[in-house]
């Protein structure tokens, strides 16, 4: 189920078409062409990918806020590159007992390009007609 709000900035005809995207436990707001790194997802550089669980979509007919999902909508992404971020270092210790212990991590991430933004059912039955 989801819910339609109209208002004065809720018309996709100023900000065009656009979706909040749930990956990897952060949001993002996407367009078509947007290029953005998320956290490791499944996929080799030029296969295209399935965002499901989208939050939220504004396009001409208004804004779609999902309850927690937008049901039908979806956003087709392209795997542009797998690659590893950017090195943190830590250290941890023990202050009375001269315990010290350094470490590094660096995160796994995935670059994507958004290619396409389905707005929900309407949109594919559409498609599928013409």
């Amino acid at each position: 189920m989801s819910v339609a709000v109209r208002g004065r900035r809720g018309s996709g005809g100023r900000f065009g078409l656009y979706a909040i995207v749930r990956a990897g436990g952060k949001q993002y707001k996407v367009r078509k062409d947007t290029v953005l790194s998320v956290e490791k997802h499944e996929g080799n550089a030029g296969e295209q990918i399935s965002l499901s669980d989208v939050l939220m979509v504004s396009d001409d007919s208004g804004v779609k806020v999902g309850t927690p999902l937008v049901a039908g909508a979806s956003v087709t992404a392209e795997v542009v590159e797998q690659y590893r971020g950017k090195k943190i270092r830590g250290f941890t210790y023990k202050p009375t007992k001269n315990i010290r212990r350094r470490y590094g991590h660096r995160q796994s991430l995935t670059r994507l390009r958004v290619v396409e933004i389905k707005t929900g059912p309407a949109q594919a039955e559409s498609e599928a007609a013409g």
